[in-house]
């Protein structure tokens, strides 16, 4: 055969770039520190061991015990380390932010871990090399073979069982990466990025001369863990290697044995599997599929019948869970690993066994409400014993009986676990094919509660059983001495010694003398080794046989116990079916009378914790478990705490409105749910936090009450009755509201009017003499009012600090008025009639006996008018009167501010004896000797009396702060547009109104922004000039008197609707004579220096 040349390019041994030397010393390291566990554990495995047997049987024992013990850590190692690392690869990244180069980010940190992998693969391997080797050894019947041990009889059937568990760990490695479709996505997109790198290292700042080795150790990691062809590449592997010495393929005896050994676990496999009794069965039975691939890659031999039988099994089992969700399908498994068999086989029987996969999960589904009430029942009665047999102690009279029932109710308890862990993991898992019905996932949800209320017995009597734990295994040991020691005094009794027995005695004293012993996992590997050369010859008879095995079950078992519960009830696959926790949370809430389940669903989401800390993909396992605990609290919080909320918001609310008769009530019709249940459950631990649902509600309602109490104060009544029944229906601590005023003359906020003062303005309507703001219209029945009082509590609400702020919004708020203020005074149509009519008063003031003419200011309306009118008929003078009167509306409610501010502070120092006279509070502490916290506080008091004695005595002049900031401004040249301003006030006078619409209770606005802006422009005199309300008096006198002539006259008459006319027209004549006298003192009381603060 010719051999095939490798270019020197793709070796991977010949480049030295100082990476090798690194790696070797690193992998050096490793290999010292497990020589050094190595040789610890040899030396435990020579302990149980006894010097009186002889150095070969003792050689081959210590060997296998060492390979089985390193099959065990290599399995610990995967089931912690590896399996996690590969299926949480991916999580804790929301695809939806995932950001670009992200992917290539996680997979570059993954390498390492994918290297630590490789090494692992590399070392599991050599162990599987190393266990076929050594039992080739020992079943060696080729001429010129040495003769190691007698192996006539002798099985090792429990290194073969090993072997199996190790190819089960390949396997599993193979169908995680095979179901990981981000890992391989993430992989090529790391390759790519990795070619972009290499086109231009310099970019990337990598020297070029790196990266080739760093590509073929790509292509190595790819092709020897990626490509899923692990365990094909073990079982391919070279046995026969020249210089080894061993022949493996062509040892027939080795073959045979290998064959045998095979069909008698799968034997004690297939008779257990599926039943109640099974406990392992499945793993096993994985294994000898394992096993059965292996005979057939070494030997290239088939057992048909082996074969088939192995495929009836599926019909019972179609699919065994590895790890977490990882499904193995053992039919699909041995067609493609053992062609040449599943050629022997008929389509039909292949047909069916893939047809029963969709029957079983089906049958599975239905019968899930059958088994949850079976298992109720099973795990429930269980429990009392437990607690029974537990509670009482150890009775000396009956010792031996009492621990075997312990034991067996021990054992039961792993039963149950694994049979209920069987079905959840199966049936949801399998599921992913085909989903499952709501039904059938509360069923599996109650499974998960019946898993973890076995796992929590446990714990619960932890103490107690740890206790019972010791005396049994005791027991069994000293059972299992008592069988021993029979068969060694029947093979003693027999004189015909030869080498074969001597071997049997040999392995009957290690068995006794390991038994003698603490019940380590070395110990007990060393008797089972011994057993299977020791029950060779008819040693122990069929009925002695059996129970010695069982006991030696029920010894491996009890010695185990903590981690075979752990095991059996870990729920960590529940990761990756997250999914079922919405309907069971609603499913929850629906039957609040089980509620306390929720523990055990919250201890069931919490077992994949420890697997997230294996995660390598993402900069901290924190980020992994964050986004874990941020996904679950989020569903809790939707599916259950918000509705909760809401609910029992909502049967408060209906119930103390029961008088209004929203709806029906009457249980008997609608129903009825006892939320109540939800409040008298202990806090519910998840992570490190601890969610109480009591507390969560009781915060909702207290902050809810609050708040609405705060927008409708006159509501307090009924939110304070609300606390009282859920205090009293639901037994919640409710918190008073505790507001600052309690007032119901709180009317609208001083911040809110604040932020609105536009509106404020245009909506109120000001009353100079009352301080008293009234809304001009309403669509209730009545209207809203706003007065000191109001202004005071809001104030007390906030804190005076809020005046100087509304101050600077007014302020803001003038600025803006002004400039349209200005604009309309720049109009051209209105500064030259403005202008007319002052110079027509001038050239006839003299004639008109220094007053304005009234016929003068209405051809100025009607002129104005001309000039065109909005659609609801007001003219630009309305608009612009609007105008005045909104400044004029601010500045009453800067006066109102400040009168609120003021009455604020006199209701609060209304305490103090003697303004004049306060005591100094600080100096008495001092005086008195008293803490330096009590100092502080009195020196605090005396602050706050200092402040509000000062407040309450003077006050802001806020008037002259706000006319000393406009004044320069409108009397400086650049705004003579303004002068004229005086004389458009009496065309801005509306003395009547034809219709109620826009009438007003009172209007003092308006008086308010002409005294304000007449102020501003230094013009009270050139006003007070045009004497107008002296000449609209006068026209009114004029008019009643010419109708009082003409009443008179006409008086002698008999025309009585002629004199109504008159006696209506008398009436409205004095009337607009009354409102030309109230508008006349309104402006002159209005006037800045007279109005009193």
């Amino acid at each position: 055969m010719a051999v095939e040349t490798i270019t020197p390019d793709w070796e991977f041994d010949r480049f030295d770039d100082g990476s090798q030397k690194i790696h070797t010393e690193v992998q050096l390291k490793n290999y010292g520190k497990f020589l050094e566990e190595y040789t610890s554990q040899l030396r435990g495995i020579e302990d149980a061991l006894d010097e009186s047997i002889g150095d070969v049987l003792n050689k081959v024992i210590t060997v296998y015990a060492a390979l089985c013990s390193e099959v065990k850590k290599l399995k610990y190692e995967a089931e912690t380390k590896f399996y996690n690392g590969l299926l949480y690869y991916g999580e804790g990244v929301s695809d939806t932010c995932v950001v670009e180069g992200e992917s290539q980010i996680q997979m570059g940190r993954f390498i390492s871990f994918l290297q630590e992998l490789s090494c692992f693969v590399s070392r599991c391997f050599e162990v599987v090399l190393n266990i076929v080797h050594q039992l080739a050894a020992v079943y060696n019947n080729n001429k010129g073979a040495v003769k190691i041990i007698e192996s006539t009889g002798v099985h090792f059937q429990t290194v073969y069982e090993h072997l199996g568990e190790l190819l089960v760990v390949l396997l599993t490695l193979d169908e995680i990466m095979e179901n990981h479709g981000t890992l391989k996505e993430h992989w090529k997109m790391y390759k790519r990025l990795l070619k972009s790198v290499h086109h231009n290292p310099g970019k990337f700042s990598i020297r070029e001369e790196k990266l080739k080795p760093f590509e073929k150790l790509l292509l190595k990691l790819e092709g020897q863990l990626l490509d899923g062809m692990i365990l094909q590449a073990c079982v391919e592997q070279r046995f026969d290697a020249s210089g080894e010495g061993v022949s493996v393929a062509k040892n027939s005896a080795f073959a045979e044995e290998f064959a045998f050994n095979i069909r008698t676990i799968f034997t004690s496999v297939e008779s257990k599997i599926g039943e109640p009794s099974e406990i392992d069965q499945r793993d096993k039975y994985a294994g000898v599929c394992g096993l059965f691939v292996l005979h057939f890659h070494i030997f290239r031999a088939v057992d048909k019948k082996l074969y088939k039988s192995l495929l009836d099994v599926c019909k019972k089992v179609p699919a065994v869970t590895l790890t977490a969700n990882i499904v193995w399908f053992p039919d699909s498994f041995l067609s493609a690993k053992v062609p040449a068999a599943a050629k022997l086989m008929d389509k039909k029987s292949v047909q069916a066994v893939k047809a029963m996969r969709d029957t079983y999960l089906q049958q599975k589904s239905q019968a899930l409400t059958k088994d949850v009430q079976s298992y109720y029942v099973f795990v429930t009665s269980w429990m009392m014993k437990m607690e029974a047999i537990l509670s009482r102690g150890h009775r000396s009279d009956k010792l031996a009986e009492d621990l075997n029932s312990r034991c067996n109710v021990f054992l039961q308890g792993i039963l149950y676990a694994y049979s209920i862990s069987t079905i959840i993991k199966t049936t949801m898992n399998m599921s992913m094919q085909r989903p499952l019905t709501k039904t059938s996932v509360k069923a599996l949800c109650r499974l998960v509660e019946l898993l973890k209320a076995v796992e929590h017995t446990f714990h619960r009597r932890s103490m107690m059983v740890a206790d019972s734990v010791s005396h049994i295994t005791q027991q069994l040991q000293s059972q299992a001495l008592h069988a021993i020691g029979i068969a060694k005094k029947r093979v003693i009794s027999d004189k015909k010694y030869s080498e074969q027995r001597l071997d049997v005695l040999s392995s009957l004293v290690l068995a006794e003398n390991a038994l003698s012993g603490p019940s380590t996992r070395e110990r007990r590997m060393a008797v089972s080794l011994a057993l299977s050369v020791g029950t060779q010859m008819k040693t122990f008879k069929d009925e002695e046989l059996l129970p010695l095995q069982l006991v030696l079950k029920k010894l491996d078992l009890m010695s185990e116990l903590k981690e075979r519960v752990r095991l059996q009830c870990d729920c960590s696959f529940l990761y990756w079916h997250r999914a079922v926790f919405p309907i069971y949370l609603d499913d929850v809430y629906d039957n609040a009378v089980d509620s306390a389940r929720l523990h055990y669903m919250f201890s069931a989401l919490r077992d994949c914790v420890p697997c997230m800390l294996h995660a390598k993909h993402v900069e901290s396992c924190d980020q992994l478990l964050e986004t874990y605990h941020k996904e679950i609290m989020d569903v809790f919080n939707q599916h259950l705490l918000d509705k909760l909320c809401k609910d029992i918001e909502k049967d408060l609310r209906l119930s103390v409105h029961t008088h209004l008769k929203l709806d029906d009530r009457n249980p008997f019709k609608v129903g009825t749910k006892d939320l109540a249940h939800f409040f008298s459950l202990k806090p519910v631990r998840f992570f490190n936090h601890f969610v109480d649902i009591k507390a969560c509600v009781t915060h909702y309602l207290d902050k809810t009450f609050y708040n609405l109490t705060t927008v409708a104060l006159h509501d307090w009544a009924t939110y304070s009755e609300m606390r009282n029944l859920a205090s009293q229906r639901y037994g919640l601590s409710m918190t008073e509201a505790h507001l600052p005023s309690q007032t119901l003359e709180q009317g609208l906020d001083v911040l809110e009017i604040m932020r609105n003062i536009h509106v404020f303005v245009s909506r109120y309507l000001y009353n100079l003499n009352n301080q008293i703001f009234i809304e001009k219209a309403s669509n209730n029945k009545h209207l809203n009012t706003i007065n000191i009082r109001h202004i005071a509590n809001s104030i007390r609400t906030h804190g005076t600090g809020i005046m100087n702020t509304t101050v600077n919004f007014t302020y803001q708020f003038l600025r803006k008025k002004f400039y349209i203020f200005s604009q309309f005074m720049y109009d051209e149509h209105i500064k030259s009639r403005l202008i007319k009519d002052i110079r027509f008063f001038r050239e006839t003031k003299d004639e008109s006996d220094q007053k304005y003419p009234f016929d003068r200011a209405e051809k100025f309306n009607r002129g104005i008018r001309k000039l065109g009118i909005t659609p609801d008929g007001q003219s630009y003078l309305d608009q612009f009167r609007q105008l005045i009167s909104q400044i004029g509306n601010a500045m009453g409610y800067v006066r109102m501010i400040r009168s609120g501010g003021l009455h604020c502070c006199s209701s609060a120092i209304r305490f103090v004896p003697d303004l004049e006279d306060i005591v100094n509070f600080e100096e008495m502490v001092k005086e008195e000797g008293l803490s330096g916290e009590t100092q502080k506080a009195a020196s605090v008091l005396d602050a706050v009396l200092g402040d509000l004695t000062s407040n309450s005595a003077e006050g802001t002049e806020y008037f002259k702060k706000l006319v000393g900031v406009f004044a320069p401004e409108f009397r400086s040249a650049k705004n003579m547009h303004l002068r004229n301003f005086y004389m458009i006030v009496p065309p801005l006078e509306k003395l009547s109104k034809k219709n109620k619409s826009g009438a007003a209770f009172t209007d003092d606005g308006f008086a308010m922004g002409v005294a304000y802006i007449l102020k501003l422009l230094d013009q009270y005199l050139e006003f007070d000039s045009l004497h107008w309300f002296q000449a609209v008096r006068d026209k009114y006198m004029k008019e009643m008197s010419a109708v009082a002539k003409e009443q008179s006259v006409q008086s002698t008459g008999h025309d009585e609707k002629l004199l109504q006319t008159m006696n209506l027209t008398q009436k409205r004549l004095d009337i607009y004579l009354q409102v030309s006298n109230a508008a006349d003192g309104t402006r002159r009381n209005s006037s800045l220096e007279r109005i009193p603060l």
